[in-house]
């Protein structure tokens, strides 16, 4: 239990990335007051909390009504945080945490930006659906482990959510380029976590491939 709990709080904490998204907050944001802003985080993570409880909570009956393994999930989840992680690295918006063109001009349209991009895909993109997916998988059946990733995901947007309300603070102290070194060292140890679950993946499909 104690390995899923580390597990689950290193891979949220880098998926989501509390930093990393704050210059983006501000960006989308720009032109409110703070008090909007607070309310924009408060709405924006609470989205983001329900739709990966919803993931957490239905990850075991999805995997299964889909007939996906959970070996599967994680190469496939591996390849994809593999890139987010390669992208964290360089220092460049990525596709499985941002939006693309036409994304961001009707968003630039919206009054409430709070669910998107904000919510989704910013805070609750594809690569934390995964992870969820691959973390209440390795819990299997038993509740508390559940409960656990569960309780540690929802920690993590607690800390994005406080992180959104200090970020005039945090980009005076940090600047982009301070933003930009926690990204790249998250990156790095994203791509460890991701050649892991390629490499659990690979294991249990083929048992004896690793061995030869």
């Amino acid at each position: 239990m104690t390995q899923l709990f580390l597990s689950a709080a290193l891979t949220f904490l880098v998926i989501i990335d509390p930093i990393g998204n704050v210059p983006i907050f501000m960006g989308v944001t720009q032109g409110r007051t703070d008090a909007e802003r607070r309310v924009i985080a408060i709405r924006a993570n609470s989205v983001a909390a329900v739709t990966l409880v919803i993931f957490g909570v239905a990850g075991n009956y999805i995997l299964e009504f889909l007939g996906i393994t959970l070996a599967a999930l994680r190469i496939a989840g591996g390849i994809l945080l593999l890139l987010l992680a390669i992208d964290m690295v360089l220092a460049r918006q990525s596709g499985l945490r941002s939006t693309t063109e036409p994304e961001d001009r009707e968003a630039e349209h919206k009054d409430d930006v709070a669910v998107f991009p904000l919510a989704i895909p910013l805070i609750a993109g594809p690569g934390a659906m995964t992870s969820v997916l691959i973390l209440v998988g390795q819990a299997g059946h038993d509740i508390l482990g559940i409960v656990v990733v569960i309780g540690v995901m929802l920690g993590v947007l607690l800390i994005t959510l406080l992180s959104f309300f200090s970020a005039s603070w945090l980009m005076a102290r940090l600047g982009v380029t301070g933003v930009n070194v926690v990204g790249r060292v998250l990156g790095i140890v994203l791509a460890a976590l991701a050649i892991q679950n390629i490499v659990d993946g690979l294991a249990k499909t083929f048992p004896g491939l690793l061995h030869n």
